[in-house]
């Protein structure tokens, strides 16, 4: 055995075999396919099944939408590629080690905090569109558009159940996790897939004018939903996982990448999960939009439902309901499952098995109110513009420390728990631009970008000025 070798098994038994403190070792790299296949799995998910409806009930024109769509999508790939894949394949750390570095173990414990409630709540919505699948046989009332509590004792029912299973699944740890999404993945494109060309046939489109007259010049948005223009959609699907790219959570993916390249593999799940599933999402709400229940919601002032189960349903009958509680399921999983190990982070002497309970009960609760599931884009926007400006901070020090003559890794280093100079740069950034954001009623991912440069900028400042007063 050469002493190389010794050294990779020694660090493999340290970390676990995750490498959760260590650089990962050359021997355990993967090449650019391990990638394309996770990508083109998580982002084909229980989101792509109410994100491409809520598009269209924001009035979107085919252009906005479709070509939107495409340039936005293929920011995200830049984003992951030229910046999370770059610095995470130089220094191959997770991201809440690199922060650990960076800000110190106190104040990453906030910051895991907030993570784990937003992973649970994304994963509460998706436990919701699994509910509206499951409650069909049951002939359960749907949530509509506008409902933010509990309709009924059979939606309560479901819910807490689908949430129990879940969380149990989540609680046997990552490869129970892993494996139970490879399976269900493929199945899950090949639905999206069948509801888009049902739907095209439901909906008679017979070449691509009468494809692209679905959206047309756009409508009026649906009763409490904002219109959406082009650089709302570009905007938007940009930021949709603003947290895992500009804000750096997949350094934890991309550390075990032979080079940043593998970052390009993202476009797998932007073009066939956040560009096909939600085109063919929302073609299976046009079809329901045209139908005497949806026009009769329509005639009296008020949103149609936007229940994935029903819709999935009425395209491709019960393959609708299992595909739409497979969704729910690959998405919610994983996110209880990160949610868990976040929570791990701030009650280290917690087993996995109950941080990953606790985190799955906050998410059936949450699950509860189709609120999150009916507002998700208003939720992943927020989700992105808490998380991204996090990211800057790492970027910022990345690309910039020498320019700025400041020391690299600071909290590590001095030795410091709880590093001000992010907190700082983080609290200004966050709190002008959300102020902005609510006082001059503009939409939260316009102002994501802004206050993601500003946090950067701001850190550089501040550390330059105490790391200057420390010496």
């Amino acid at each position: 055995m050469s002493q190389n070798k010794h050294e990779e098994d020694l660090i493999t038994e340290i970390a676990g075999g995750e490498f959760e403190r260590e650089p990962v070792p050359a021997s355990k790299l993967k090449g650019w396919k391990s990638f394309l296949g996770m990508y083109a799995g998580e982002h084909a998910a229980g989101t792509e099944f109410v994100i491409g409806p809520l598009f269209l009930t924001a009035g979107v024109s085919a252009f906005d939408l479709i070509i939107g769509l495409l340039i936005g999508n293929f920011l995200a790939v830049l984003s992951w590629r030229f910046l999370t894949a770059e610095i995470a394949v130089k220094n191959r750390l997770t991201l809440y080690y690199q922060l650990e570095r960076i800000c110190g173990k106190k104040l990453v414990i906030i910051y895991n905090l907030a993570n784990g409630i937003l992973f649970c709540f994304l994963a509460g919505a998706m436990i919701t569109v699994s509910a509206t699948a499951i409650g069909i046989p049951f002939d359960m009332e749907m949530p509509k558009l506008t409902d933010t509590m509990p309709n009924g004792a059979t939606w309560v029912i479901i819910v807490l159940a689908i949430g129990a299973v879940i969380s149990l699944v989540a609680s046997k740890g990552y490869d129970t996790v892993s494996k139970a999404a490879n399976w269900m993945s493929p199945v899950i494109v090949v639905a999206f897939i069948a509801c888009g060309v049902v739907a095209l046939y439901q909906l008679e489109v017979k070449s691509f004018a009468d494809f692209w007259a679905i959206w047309g010049e756009g409508s009026e948005p649906f009763p409490g939903q904002i219109k959406y223009t082009f650089w709302h959609v570009v905007i938007w699907s940009w930021f949709a996982n603003a947290a895992m790219h500009i804000g750096m959570s997949d350094l934890s993916v991309f550390r075990f990448a032979k080079n940043a390249n593998a970052g390009w593999t993202s476009a797998a799940g932007m073009y066939v999960g956040h560009y096909m599933a939600w085109i063919a999402a929302a073609l299976i709400y046009a079809v329901y939009v045209k139908s005497p229940e949806a026009q009769a919601f329509l005639a009296n002032g008020e949103a149609p439902s936007v229940a994935p189960g029903p819709l999935a349903y009425n395209a491709i009958g019960v393959f609708g309901i299992i595909a739409v509680v497979l969704a729910g399921w690959t998405t919610a999983n994983p996110t209880i499952y990160r949610a868990g190990l976040a929570f791990q982070a701030i009650m280290p002497k917690t087993s996995t098995f109950w941080v990953t309970i606790i985190a799955g009960s906050v998410a059936t609760i949450a699950g509860l109110f189709p609120a999150f599931a009916m507002k998700l884009l208003e939720f992943v926007a927020l989700y992105g513009f808490i998380l991204a400006p996090i990211g800057a901070i790492i970027v910022f020090e990345h690309f910039f420390h020498k320019q700025a003559g400041i020391v690299k890794n600071y909290a590590e280093v001095a030795n410091i728990k709880f590093n001000k100079s992010v907190l700082l740069a983080w609290a200004i950034s966050f709190g002008l631009f959300y102020f902005i954001s609510l006082q001059f009623d503009i939409f939260l991912s316009f102002v994501t970008l802004p206050a993601w440069l500003m946090c950067g900028g701001l850190f550089l400042i501040f550390s330059k000025m105490q790391q200057k007063s420390k010496i």
